[in-house]
């Protein structure tokens, strides 16, 4: 019989960093909503909801589809943050032992934290890209946005790996 791993389940408190972080992360969802209902009425009946590698939309859809982004949004949000409150439950090296055991669950809640938060920037951006351009029929802040946030995404993802290599 193989042994278990060790995983005690400790609860932390939220740091301020991931505090503030989950409050643009909830704003960033909330935007999204009502830059929608806001705009709603203006929207034509197809908005666009592809895009290709280069920025150029191959994909319109009813602007009913559109409401899936903030769907997926607040799906994401509240999945990751069900995960990021079970610590014990996430992966890590069998090194994980009595002394490290803290250093490795506020490292995986940070980084789980940092990340379910620029999803939904993410996510909150490419909503407000879509009613932009279905309203003026241009991209405003163009696509070097989306591709900031991506990056920022795994910056956080290879910070949170070498930051948990680093454990003792």
């Amino acid at each position: 019989m193989l042994n278990e791993p060790y995983r005690p389940k400790i609860n932390f408190p939220k740091s301020m960093a991931e505090k503030m972080a989950d409050m643009i992360g909830i704003a960033a969802i909330l935007f999204s909503i009502l830059f929608i209902a806001l705009n709603w009425t203006s929207l034509p009946a197809q908005v666009p909801m592809h895009f290709n590698g280069a920025g150029e939309i191959d994909r319109w859809g009813s602007k009913y589809e559109m409401l899936i982004m903030p769907l997926i949004g607040i799906g994401l949000f509240i999945m990751l943050q069900i995960v990021e409150r079970k610590p014990h439950l996430h992966n890590y090296p069998e090194r994980i032992n009595e002394s490290n055991v803290e250093q490795f669950y506020k490292t995986s809640k940070k980084l789980l934290n940092y990340m379910k938060n620029t999803c939904s920037l993410t996510f909150a951006y490419i909503t407000y890209e879509i009613v932009t351009i279905a309203k003026q029929g241009k991209l405003l802040l163009g696509s070097a946005t989306l591709i900031v946030l991506l990056v920022l995404l795994f910056v956080i993802m290879i910070i949170g790996i070498v930051k948990m290599m680093k454990i003792k």
